[in-house]
């Protein structure tokens, strides 16, 4: 059968044939290593391209209200999806974060480039300790955050003790570990 006798997807699976399948994490660890390069390749130092750095976790477990996860070894987010939680280390602090802007409960994002929070939809922003930066948006409080604890080389997080700046700034204000 010759080649232009066949339909587009039979010419894509012949033109394909001896193509190496890249999954999707191999996909993502290249993309990042070619992102760094860029950064590099810019004049950015290494150090500047992982200032902070966004990661997806799990939990390592824990009960239905407390979970348990490793502290983070330096400045960064990491976000557990399954738990609707946003664990933050930023200059000596671990904040834990409901993973909803305090608006509407839209999920929220990390910039690393501007480290910051921003709400997609209204576009509220929030400092690394999960202060609202005014005027940005329609949030009208801080980020909501987990009653937080050490365990040793982890933190655990209350699912159930989730405070909010204007119901309990006291209660918010201690709500985060410190680490050096």
């Amino acid at each position: 059968m010759k080649q232009n006798d066949i339909g587009g997807e039979e010419q894509d699976a012949l033109a394909c044939d001896g193509c190496a399948v890249v999954g999707r994490r191999g996909f993502l660890v290249r993309a990042g290593a070619a992102a760094a390069g860029v950064l590099v390749a810019l004049g950015a130092l290494p150090a500047m391209a992982e200032a902070a750095p966004l990661e997806f976790v799990k939990a390592l477990g824990g009960g239905r209200q407390d979970k348990t996860y490793p502290i983070p070894a330096a400045d960064g987010v990491q976000i557990d999806k399954d738990n609707d939680t946003i664990l933050a280390r930023w200059q000596g602090k671990v904040y834990c974060f409901n993973l909803g802007c305090p608006h509407q409960n839209t999920a929220l994002h990390w910039s690393d480039k501007d480290t910051q929070f921003e709400c997609p939809k209204h576009h509220s922003r929030f400092l690394p300790d999960g202060t609202y930066i005014a005027n940005s948006g329609r949030a009208t409080r801080d980020m909501d955050r987990f009653a937080i604890k050490r365990d040793g080389n982890n933190v655990v997080v209350n699912l159930d003790s989730l405070y909010q700046d204007d119901d309990d700034e006291a209660a918010w204000k201690l709500a985060f570990i410190s680490v050096s």
